[in-house]
């Protein structure tokens, strides 16, 4: 399993970024793919994930109040690609971005759960900085 992410940057509050993370060496869609973010000196923690059948949006219980109404997360399996769309970006949004993926089995959405600890496969990262 492999996971690229890119679109980070910096932006100035209010802004926008668009995240994208392309899998490969596996079978995308029988996967969920899920965002996470991890700022400096704290612990990581989910952002979003989307499921793989159905394309249902979950969001992580520490920032869903923080980021349902501003971001939005896709995905295109022709393209073996989940997006997230940033908008009105805060300072405190600034974090390394990661992508991660995890199998969907019968019964078991590893999205329905936004945490950081059951997914095991992980991309690099990508750096998004917000200046007020």
């Amino acid at each position: 399993v492999q996971l690229v992410e890119s679109g980070g940057g910096l932006v100035q509050a209010g802004g926008s970024l668009r995240l994208s993370c392309v899998g490969s060496g596996f079978t995308f869609d029988d996967y969920g793919i899920g965002w996470f973010r991890q700022a400096p000196g704290k612990e990581r923690e989910g952002v979003s994930c989307i499921s793989s059948s159905d394309g249902i949006a979950y969001y992580g219980d520490s920032l869903r109040d923080s980021v349902k109404e501003r971001f939005t997360i896709s995905r295109d399996d022709a393209k073996n690609t989940v997006y997230l769309q940033m908008n009105s970006l805060q300072p405190e949004d600034t974090a390394v971005y990661y992508c991660a993926a995890k199998p969907k089995f019968i019964g078991y959405d590893p999205c329905q759960e936004v945490d950081p600890r059951r997914f095991g496969a992980w991309g690099q990262g990508t750096q998004v900085t917000v200046s007020s």
